[in-house]
């Protein structure tokens, strides 16, 4: 049986980069939540520091954070963001989850 999987990422902008990371990580987000297997794609941004994103990804199983790897707009999302922000991503997998 396989269970689900989440991603927690941060995301800290470069000195003048927060908007473009912004609207990098908004154009993720529709195309993101029509993939198959993808339960939830969420930014989350830091009350007190603008340029700090989180996102917030739940999928289906390790097969699904696979294909999602695959898509054109995750393979822009990478190819840019090194650019864009420091990034810490955490792959989580369910211990006890309501």
């Amino acid at each position: 049986m396989s269970a689900p999987v989440k991603i927690v990422a941060s995301l800290t902008a470069r000195p003048g980069r927060a908007e473009e990371l912004k609207a990098l990580l908004f154009g993720m987000v529709a195309p993101s939540r029509a993939e198959p297997g993808n339960l939830r794609w969420d930014i989350w941004q830091d009350q007190t520091d603008p340029g700090h994103f989180v996102l917030d990804e739940l999928y289906t199983d390790d097969d699904a954070i696979a294909a999602h790897r695959t898509t054109p707009h995750f393979r822009t999302y990478l190819g840019c963001i090194a650019d864009l922000a420091e990034r810490k991503a955490l792959v989580l997998a369910a211990i006890d989850v309501a």
